[in-house]
């Protein structure tokens, strides 16, 4: 890869509030006017082959930094409660995904981990009964490592899963301390060893920059654990304070956070450091090494994202269960309700939990195809994309994006030629941004979002 210019400068200008882009439009467009009865006629006229997303919201302590949706309880029988009611959400997908295969399985939190081996075998049951998981399918999870002993490792490895995402975050003791999640090094550095021992196929391990009392040097020797570790994907995500948003971040004081030009140093010591030890740079927040399944798929021009983020499989082809979670499929997105209480209440009176919609528009469908294509790929070919999607005038269509592109060329961040658009390397840092110039929905007013960086 070219290398990156790292101005400072370029912080003020282009450091606005923007979506991740794991749809488009993002999840703040869903409404609950929105006709929820069109879902199962959209899993119809879906592929043959889906992904599936499980959401398990429990964890046993709370983080300080986290803004996903959680239940902290030590109260262990609250998973088999739930449970009973993902097995009534499962009996209402069942009849509707009875053509289709499950491609991909991931299970995310919240704290999946905080299953134990009997709940996870009860899990997985009722999923191989409700559903078809092919042979090959992709079986991942994300793993907080102190909820996750080395029986619990190898329960799983015999259930099928086949990759693993350690929750990292940061190896420093003070920036442990600091957001609530400390975690001895040794542990980590064994649960990856015995992973490779179990024989799962890839180990992703994840940090987080921006977090309080993060430091060069201290965040350097985190960077260098990790590439010691040796794990086949990293994912180094920008921490969004969002304290008005997330009451737990409250309890991490402004003045403790590293200022804008402090956290792009730390991001761009990371980038350095782990492309110059031979992951590819994804993009945004993934890195991976050149003979994993992500890389490869970049490399192909087939890599896609979704809610999940990167992925080798469809963004248009997603169903979640759980409180919470996010489906998307033949354009129709739906969310389902963000309260234990109301799921509880919907899937036992045998009703699909799902309280937000949204139908994907014409206009929808395109601006969200040329987005993906460049927060994925970095590049778009106008020529076939306009072929593709019968846009005779593409910039005329495009004609306002093409005034807000107008800084980004200019501070050479996307190169604009006749038949293609080129995001450089350095441009790959604000991809979230240059993105935003072909979203119709986001005005600079926005403050939902997060920092892009």
């Amino acid at each position: 890869m070219q290398t990156i210019k790292w101005d400072p400068e370029l912080i003020n200008k282009y450091n606005i509030n923007g979506p991740r882009y794991t749809s488009y439009p993002t999840a703040l467009s869903l409404s609950e006017d929105f006709d929820l009865s069109v879902i199962p006629d959209a899993i119809s006229q879906a592929q043959d082959e889906l992904s599936l997303y499980v959401h398990i919201p429990f964890c046993h302590q709370l983080c300080y930094y986290c803004g996903c949706n959680k239940v902290v309880t030590r109260h262990q029988h609250k998973a088999d409660i739930y449970l009973d009611a993902l097995v009534q959400e499962m009996q209402l997908y069942a009849p509707l995904l009875d053509t289709k295969r499950i491609k991909q399985l991931h299970l995310g939190g919240g704290t999946p981990t905080f299953l134990t081996e009997v709940q996870l075998s009860r899990l997985m049951a009722m999923l191989h009964k409700y559903f078809t998981l092919n042979a090959d399918a992709e079986i991942s999870i994300e793993i907080d490592p102190r909820s996750c002993s080395d029986d619990k490792l190898a329960h799983l490895r015999s259930l099928g899963f086949n990759r693993v995402s350690f929750g990292v975050q940061d190896l420093d003791d003070k920036v442990q301390i600091a957001i609530n999640r400390v975690q001895d090094t040794g542990l980590i550095r064994h649960q990856v060893a015995l992973s490779r021992e179990l024989g799962f196929s890839s180990v992703n391990l994840d940090l987080v920059y921006g977090l309080p009392f993060q430091q060069p040097q201290s965040f350097a020797e985190t960077v260098e654990e990790i590439i010691r570790l040796n794990p086949d994907r990293i994912s180094l995500f920008s921490y969004a304070h969002l304290p008005e948003r997330f009451a737990a971040q409250r309890k991490i004081a402004d003045s403790t956070l590293p200022d804008a030009p402090a956290k792009l140093a730390l991001m761009q010591l990371a980038v350095s450091r782990f492309v110059g030890a031979g992951y590819q740079f994804i993009g945004m927040d993934h890195f991976a090494r050149p003979d994993d399944a992500l890389a490869k798929a970049q490399q192909a021009g087939k890599l896609q994202r979704n809610f999940q983020g990167y992925t080798t499989s469809g963004q248009d082809a997603l169903v979640g269960l759980g409180v919470s979670s996010i489906s998307q499929v033949k354009g129709v997105l739906w969310q389902n309700s963000k309260e234990l209480t109301d799921y509880y209440a919907s899937v036992g009176a045998s009703a699909l939990p799902a309280r937000r919609g949204f139908g994907l528009s014409a206009d929808d469908k395109l601006r969200a195809a040329l987005i993906s294509q460049l927060i994925c790929h970095f590049e778009l070919d106008i020529t076939v994309f306009s072929r593709n999607w019968q846009l005779p005038h593409f910039w005329q269509y495009f004609s306002d994006a093409l005034e807000r592109l107008q800084p980004f060329m200019e501070d050479g961040l996307v190169e604009i030629y006749a038949e293609r658009i080129k995001v450089t390397a350095t441009g790959r840092l604000w991809v979230r941004s240059i993105c935003a110039c072909f979203d119709a929905y986001l005005n600079s007013g926005q403050r939902h979002y997060s920092k892009v960086v």
